[in-house]
């Protein structure tokens, strides 16, 4: 009896040790990613005078450049004509996590946005550069790499070069297995959508499954002017509750990320590293958002020659970085 007990003693401080070092693994690889990231940008923006007030740059925040490719898995190879087979980024979002506060910001910038992009040809030799909407510089790339770079530098210039993190572009085709993952998204219909989905009628509230939260998230009639913007709410409106749908998620089955991840994965570019991967996995359901924590960069749509074209305001887009990226300082 005696030994017998002297053995599952033993046993039970193996598993307790093995316990231990398992969650003292996953703390170290948390912090690992953590400072991984933050260590990707060395130089802050350091501090900046605007209408009489210092303002310094949050070194909290981690920024990431997320886009939605509009086209299918041909979209991560390489492109072999100048027809832009690479796909564009439809969809950009900066997310911007304050790591102190615990908040995600999310600002939504319109790809028909003009802006200086980069040209090159199919072996990756710098061409020219002229102004173009900005969705098309990720169909310069001769890979996934470079077309998520060449649309992160673009973005970046056009913030006046602040700090991005990283990036991940994922097709828009992976929106339905995404939306599931998580139980699906609950919204009212902002516009009649008929046209792509029978269920989607304005005003009306809705369960978005599959092909429903694909088309919610993706349609818009190019006939109609401006129809960039109104997609654009819809997504913001989309993104809110799909948030709060993956808290709800991962609070009930803490693998929700996990499939999440597997999912997503072959849909999916991305320059993270497992270790930050799984740190921001780790934290994000604990992060607060909401429909006030959506942006835009707010301009003008005009018709171009063939296209629309979107002018932001300048005035307005460099208020929104002081507000997203900055705290006001002391002189």
């Amino acid at each position: 009896m005696h030994n017998k007990k002297k053995k599952l003693f033993v046993a039970l401080s193996i598993v307790i040790t093995l316990i231990i070092l398992l969650v003292s693994a996953l703390e170290i690889t948390k912090a690992v990613g953590k400072r991984r990231l933050l260590s990707r940008v060395n130089l802050s923006p350091g501090r900046v005078k605007y209408q009489n007030k210092l303002y310094e740059y949050n070194n909290d925040v981690i920024t990431f450049l997320v886009m939605g490719i509009d086209k299918g898995k041909e979209a991560f190879e390489p492109w072999e004509t100048d027809d832009g087979n690479s796909g564009q980024a439809d969809a950009l979002f900066l997310a911007v996590l304050d790591t102190n506060k615990k908040t995600i910001k999310v600002i939504g910038i319109n790809r028909n946005t003009m802006t200086d992009i980069d040209f090159y040809d199919e072996e990756s030799n710098y061409l020219a550069t002229f102004p173009a909407q900005i969705a098309l510089q990720y169909a310069y790339g001769n890979n996934q790499e470079e077309s998520c770079t060449y649309q992160l530098e673009t973005v970046k210039k056009l913030f006046y070069n602040l700090p991005i993190h990283g990036y991940a572009a994922v097709n828009i085709d992976a929106v339905p297995v995404i939306n599931d993952t998580v139980g699906g998204v609950d919204v009212e219909v902002l516009e009649d959508l008929t046209h792509a989905d029978e269920t989607l009628v304005k005003g009306s509230h809705v369960h978005l499954m599959g092909k429903s939260a694909y088309w919610y998230v993706k349609y818009r009639d190019i006939n109609l002017f401006s129809s960039v913007d109104m997609r654009t709410h819809r997504q913001a409106q989309y993104l809110d509750s799909f948030i709060d749908a993956a808290k709800h998620s991962v609070k009930s089955n803490p693998f929700v990320s996990l499939r999440l991840y597997r999912e997503i994965t072959p849909q999916m570019a991305t320059d993270l590293s497992l270790p930050e991967a799984f740190y921001l996995a780790t934290v994000l359901p604990q992060y607060q958002f909401d429909e006030q924590s959506f942006y835009k960069v707010t301009g003008m749509t005009v018709m171009g020659d063939e296209y629309e074209e979107f002018y932001p305001d300048e005035a307005a887009l460099f208020e929104l970085i002081l507000d997203v990226f900055y705290r006001e300082g002391n002189d």
